[in-house]
C-alpha cells in the first residue's frame, strides 16, 4: 500500500487522544470514522472536535467553511464493524493497558480488510508485544501522538520487532501528510524515545524533594532558566497529571528495573488525589497562583544532577539503537518543548563532568538510576555524542532524510511542496527564500504564520539541497509590522497569553537554531513580533527606508517572543530598555549603529544584496557553520559551556573532508568547494 491508496482513517476510542486523532485526520482531508463503546462517549468526543475546530476558525487558522466541511468527513460510530471494514489504516487509542488494547485487536480484525494497516497510539507499551497478538506484525506499528494532537507537532513511528520496512515508511508518510513531524524510534523500547527521556527527568525532580535537595520552586526555576525548557518539571507533571507521569514511570519500572522506582514524592501525591491541574491542586496550587516559581533562584548543583540523568537515558537509547543523538534531540525539542536537545546540552556540559556527577551520586546514595551506563561513559571516551556526527552535515533521525536521487527537493512532503496560506518557499541555488506573503496586512504573524513559518524552517534545515536560508517579506511597505494583534491578543486569558507567548519563542528558536546560516532581509516597517523574528536571524539587513521599533508597552504588553532577550544581546542592555522603553521608531542607520543591522542598503538593490549575502553563506563549510552556532548558543548562559563545546566541535571538525578540503584549497591558493561531508 502506498500513501496514495490510503483514504478511510479509523480511529478506535473517542478520548482525548481519539478524537484529537480523529480531528487531525479530518483536518488534512481523510474520511474518518471515529468509533468508541458508547454513544455518549462518541457523540462527546465529536462535540469536543466541533469545539476545537470553532476555536481554530475564530483564531483564524481556518477558513471559512472549514469547519462544516472537516466535520462532514468524520463518522461518528458504535458499532465496530462498521467503523473499519472500509479502512486502510486503523488508529487505536484506547486505554493504556494491554488486555484491553488486546481485545480491540481480535474484534477489530474480524472485520478489518486484510491489507489494514494497524497502528497503536500507545506511549509506552511494547509495540512488539501488542503486534503478537494480532494476524499482521508486519503491518503493525506505533503511532504515537502527543496531547493535544491538533496542536503537538510530533509523532513517534515505532517499529515493532517484526514490522516491515514498507509499513513504517507508509506511516512516517501518512504522518507527514497530517502535518505532523515524525521521528523514527529504530527499536521497540520502553518510553520509545521521548517518555524514556522525560519521564525519569521528572522522577529525578521528585527525587530532589524527597532528598531535601532542593524545593518544588527551585528545581522548576532551574529547569527552566538554567536549561532553557519552556515549563518546569513539576509543572509539566501537573501539566499532564501526576497519575499519567506514574503510570509510565511504572511501566518503565516494571520492564527495566529499579532504576525507574517511582520517587515517594510522586506517590504521596497520586494517593492523596491531588493530580495536578485537572484536580486543581499538585505540586502547585491552581485555584491560588499556580506554578508560581519566577522569583526562585536557581542551583547549578540541581542542574548538573537532572542534566546527568536526561544524559544517561540519552546514552541509553543511543547505546541500543534506538535513536541516534539528532533525533533524541528532534523528539524532544518536538514533543518536550526542549529549545536545545539533550545531547546537546550534555555535550555542551561535557560527557565526562555528567559522568562524576553519577558516579558521585551513586557513591553517595547507592541508588541504581546513578549507575551511568557503558553508553554514556563511551560516549564522554569518544568526546560526546555528536562527535561521531561531526563528520556529516548535522541532521536528524532517519524518517526526515532527504532522497539524493532528487537533491533533497523530492517527495510530496518538503517544505517546497507544501501549500502555505502565509508563506511563499523557494530555493535560489541552495539558498531557501522564505518570504512572509501577507503584503495586504503588511505581513502582520498570525498563529498560522508562525506554525507554518516553524514547520518551513525545520523542513529547509534537514534538506541536504539548502545551506542558508533567507527571509524576506513580501511587498515593498513591511518586512513584518508585528502580530496580528486583534487575532493574536485580543479575548485570551492569562494563560493563554503564557501559551503564546511561549508558541512564539519556540518558533524564533527554530529560526535561531536551524543549523544553516538565516540572513534577514529587512524592507519597510520591522515592529514588534516583526523585529523579534528578525533578531532570530543570524544576519540582518535592510533598506534605508526601512522603520524599526517594539511598540508592545504602548499596549501595556512586553516584547513576549524572545525580543527582552535577544534584542539586549545585539544591542545592549542600555539600549534595548531604550528601544522598548520608549516605543520609538528608529530608521535602519540609527539600529546599524546599535549594531541591530550588519549592513544598510540604499536604493531599490535590498533583495539581491540579501540573495548575494545568503549565497556567500551557502559557500561556507555547513558543518564548521552548525557547530560555531551551536558554541555560540551555549556560551550565553555559561561561558564554559560555551568553551567545552567549542573545543569538541573543534577537534571533531578535524576528521571532516571538508577540513581536508580547505587545507588543498589554501595550499593550491584557490577557493574551496565544501560538500558537507
Amino acid at each position: 500500500m502506498q500513501l496514495e491508496d490510503v483514504t478511510q482513517i479509523a480511529v478506535l476510542g473517542a478520548g482525548n487522544m481519539g478524537h484529537g486523532i480523529a480531528e487531525v485526520a479530518a483536518l488534512a482531508g481523510y474520511s474518518v470514522t471515529m468509533r468508541d463503546v458508547e454513544r455518549e462517549y462518541v457523540e462527546a468526543g465529536y462535540e469536543s472536535i466541533e469545539w476545537s475546530l470553532e476555536r481554530l476558525e475564530e483564531r483564524g487558522d481556518l477558513d471559512e467553511g472549514a469547519v462544516e466541511s472537516t466535520l462532514d468527513r468524520i463518522d461518528p460510530v458504535v458499532d465496530l464493524e462498521a467503523a473499519v471494514e472500509e479502512a486502510d489504516v486503523i488508529v487505536e487509542a484506547v486505554p493504556e493497558q494491554r488486555s484491553i488494547k488486546a481485545d480491540v485487536y481480535a474484534s477489530t480484525l474480524e472485520h478489518a480488510p486484510d491489507g489494514a494497516i494497524l497502528v497503536s497510539n500507545t506511549s509506552s507499551l511494547s509495540i512488539t508485544d501488542l503486534a503478537s497478538v494480532t494476524d499482521r506484525p508486519d503491518r503493525f506499528c506505533g503511532m504515537h501522538f502527543f496531547n493535544p494532537p491538533v496542536r503537538m507537532p510530533l509523532v513517534e513511528v515505532i517499529a515493532g520487532a517484526d514490522t516491515a520496512p514498507e509499513t513504517l515508511d507508509l506511516v512516517t508518510a501518512l504522518a507527514e501528510d497530517l502535518g505532523k513531524e515524525p521521528v523514527r524510534v529504530r527499536k521497540d523500547s520502553p518510553g520509545f524515545i521521548v517518555n524514556r527521556v522525560l519521564v525519569p527527568f521528572v522522577n529525578e525532580a521528585a527525587w530532589l524533594l524527597d532528598a531535601d535537595a532542593a524545593s518544588v520552586e527551585t528545581v522548576d526555576a532551574t529547569v527552566t532558566t538554567a536549561l532553557d525548557l519552556p515549563m518546569g518539571a513539576f509543572e509539566l507533571a501537573d501539566q499532564i497529571g501526576v497519575d499519567v507521569v506514574l503510570h509510565v514511570l511504572e511501566h518503565l519500572h516494571e520492564t527495566l528495573g529499579e532504576a525507574y522506582r517511582p520517587a515517594p514524592a510522586l506517590l504521596e501525591k497520586a494517593d492523596a488525589g491531588t493530580l495536578g491541574k485537572k484536580t486543581g491542586t499538585g505540586f502547585y496550587d491552581y485555584d491560588a497562583d499556580g506554578a508560581a516559581y519566577a522569583s526562585a533562584t536557581p542551583d547549578d548543583a540541581v542542574r548538573q544532577r537532572l542534566l546527568a540523568v536526561a544524559a544517561n537515558e540519552t546514552a541509553g537509547l543511543i547505546g541500543d539503537d534506538v535513536a541516534d543523538a539528532a533525533a533524541i534531540d528532534r523528539a524532544m525539542r518536538l514533543g518536550a518543548g526542549f529549545t536545545t536537545g539533550p545531547a546537546a546540552l550534555a555535550d555542551a556540559e561535557g560527557l565526562g563532568t555528567l559522568v562524576a556527577v553519577l558516579d558521585a551520586l551513586s557513591a553517595e546514595t547507592g541508588a541504581a538510576r546513578y549507575e551511568a551506563t557503558d553508553a554514556l561513559r563511551e560516549a564522554a571516551a569518544a568526546g560526546g555524542f555528536t562527535a561521531d556526527e561531526a563528520a556529516s552535515t548535522p541532521s536528524s533521525d532517519d524518517a526526515a532524510a532527504t532522497d539524493a536521487s532528487d537533491g533533497g527537493q523530492g517527495g510530496a512532503s518538503t517544505p517546497l511542496d507544501a501549500n502555505y496560506d502565509t508563506l511563499s518557499v523557494e530555493v535560489h541555488d541552495r539558498v531557501a527564500h522564505v518570504e512572509l506573503d501577507r503584503p495586504e496586512r503588511l505581513n502582520t504573524i498570525s498563529v498560522t504564520l508562525l506554525e507554518e513559518l516553524k514547520a518551513a524552517v525545520e523542513g529547509l534545515d534537514r534538506m541536504d539541497a539548502v545551506r542558508a536560508i533567507l527571509l524576506t517579506g513580501a511587498g515593498d511597505r513591511a518586512f513584518s509590522a508585528g502580530a496580528n494583534v486583534t487575532e493574536a491578543f485580543a479575548g485570551a486569558s492569562a494563560a493563554e497569553g503564557v501559551e503564546l507567548a511561549r508558541h512564539g519563542q519556540r518558533v524564533m528558536e527554530t529560526l535561531e537554531q536551524a543549523d544553516v546560516p538565516v540572513v534577514a532581509g529587512i524592507d519597510g516597517y520591522c515592529l514588534g513580533g516583526g523585529m523579534e523574528l528578525a533578531a532570530a536571524a543570524d544576519l540582518r539587513i535592510a533598506s534605508a527606508g526601512s522603520t524599526f521599533g517594539q511598540p508592545e508597552h504602548d499596549l501595556g504588553l512586553l516584547p513576549g517572543w524572545g525580543g527582552t532577550q535577544r534584542l539586549a544581546r545585539l544591542v545592549g542592555e542600555g539600549r534595548a530598555k531604550e528601544i522598548i522603553f520608549t516605543t520609538d521608531r528608529y530608521d535602519a542607520e540609527t539600529m546599524a549603529e546599535y549594531g541591530f543591522l550588519t549592513d544598510v542598503v540604499a536604493g531599490d538593490g535590498l533583495f539581491e544584496h540579501a540573495l548575494d549575502l545568503a549565497s556567500d553563506l551557502a559557500d561556507g563549510p555547513p558543518i564548521a557553520q552548525a557547530y560555531t552556532k551551536r558554541a555560540i548558543h551555549a556560551g550565553r548562559g555559561d561561558g564554559a559551556a560555551g568553551f567545552a563545546l567549542e573545543a569538541q566541535a573543534f577537534g571533531g571538525l578535524f576528521g571532516t573532508d571538508d577540513f581536508e578540503e580547505g587545507l588543498t584549497a589554501f595550499d593550491a591558493d584557490r577557493e574551496p568547494t565544501f560538500e558537507g561531508r
